[in-house]
């Protein structure tokens, strides 16, 4: 695929996932991918593969928020097979405390699916609503 249906295919997956289909999420990585969080909260990490991802990441994370995490792209960039796409996040965690957060995500895209992922993030956010 070529730096437009790249695009477009982030697009897409996000479109869904805001649509609760989660499932789309996770249809859209390849079973080898690679992720990797930023810095050093609870949640950050390099996650290898897709069993990993959920049962150290996505798992945890979704157990500490109330109805799961709407993204709202605001900005997409693509190059050849790298996507780069701006977010705001909307959360509740179980908490009570808003989890607000802004994102960058960096995609590598291969074959139609995403082969690696880095994500940025507000990590004082992550550690104030979440703790460390």
């Amino acid at each position: 695929m070529g730096a437009a249906e790249n695009k477009e295919f982030i697009r897409n997956t996000f479109a869904e996932l805001a649509k609760g289909n989660t499932a789309a999420f996770l249809d859209a990585m390849a079973d080898d991918v690679k992720f990797h969080l930023t810095g050093t909260t609870r949640f950050s990490g390099s996650f290898n593969g897709k069993k990993e991802l959920t049962d150290k990441l996505l798992g945890p994370l979704f157990a500490a928020l109330k109805e799961g995490i709407v993204l709202t792209p605001y900005n997409i960039i693509a190059d050849g097979d790298f996507v780069a796409m701006q977010a705001h996040g909307k959360a509740l965690a179980k908490n009570g405390k808003a989890y607000n957060n802004h994102y960058c995500h960096v995609f590598r895209i291969a074959g139609g699916k995403i082969k690696e992922l880095t994500e940025y993030l507000d990590t004082a956010l992550v550690d104030s609503v979440f703790g460390k």
